[in-house]
């Protein structure tokens, strides 16, 4: 019989365990940098490659995000992934929180897996845009433009979408818990029977769309 061991190789470890490992000889402010950048690095790589929950999906309410780098100063730009929106795969965090991008024109970009907290994004145009995955917390959308959107799996846990459009939007597997959807359009929008039951529920869906006219909760399909 060979024999066992309580130690669980490094390949079969995840991600978060390997950095406890990580040797302590240097300095403090050194050591506190490396780990940083390196729990940044790892946690980019365990929300979009590994076979687990992501930020969003609708699984996720709250998670432990690294710092906002507030030194960054061309961090609050919006931009569309290179890489394509499989997976919301992307080579880096794209983190957009605490930014105000008010009006912003991101008709057919690919945000998939963009992390929003107390990001401002209100009367943005997000026509034909991807947001797949997207951690999209605590925000100001108001009436940001969605029209044929995906934004599947995403999660607007406790964001302000009223008078938002989602005419024919993908929202499958997202999440409107805790939102204020009053006003918005969800006109021909593809949502699924556990999603479109949860979102019946929210007690914020009714109102008007200003600009379509669309009575919000005739437009989700409710009762």
């Amino acid at each position: 019989m060979p024999p066992t061991s309580d130690s669980t190789p490094d390949s079969l470890q995840s991600p978060l365990q390997l950095t406890s490992s990580l040797p302590t000889a240097l300095p403090t402010a050194h050591q506190t940098t490396v780990h940083t950048a390196i729990q940044t690095i790892l946690l980019s790589f365990s929300l979009f490659l590994l076979p687990t929950a992501s930020l969003a999906d609708g699984q996720t309410k709250e998670f432990k995000l690294p710092p906002v780098d507030t030194s960054d100063k061309s961090r609050c730009q919006i931009k569309s992934s290179a890489i394509g929106q499989a997976n919301a795969a992307r080579d880096k965090l794209y983190d957009l929180r605490l930014c105000d991008l008010q009006n912003s024109k991101a008709g057919g970009f690919d945000l998939s897996g963009v992390i929003m907290t107390d990001t401002d994004v209100s009367n943005s145009n997000f026509v034909e845009t991807q947001f797949s995955k997207g951690y999209l917390h605590s925000s100001n959308f108001q009436g940001a433009d969605f029209t044929n959107g995906i934004i599947d799996r995403a999660s607007f846990f406790k964001s302000d979408l009223r008078q938002a459009i989602f005419h024919n939007a993908v929202l499958t597997g997202t999440s409107f818990e805790g939102a204020d959807v009053e006003g918005a359009d969800f006109s021909d929008a593809y949502i699924g029977d556990f999603d479109i039951r949860n979102l019946c529920k929210n007690p914020t869906l009714k109102g008007t769309n200003e600009k379509t006219g669309m009575e919000t909760r005739v437009s989700a399909g409710c009762k």
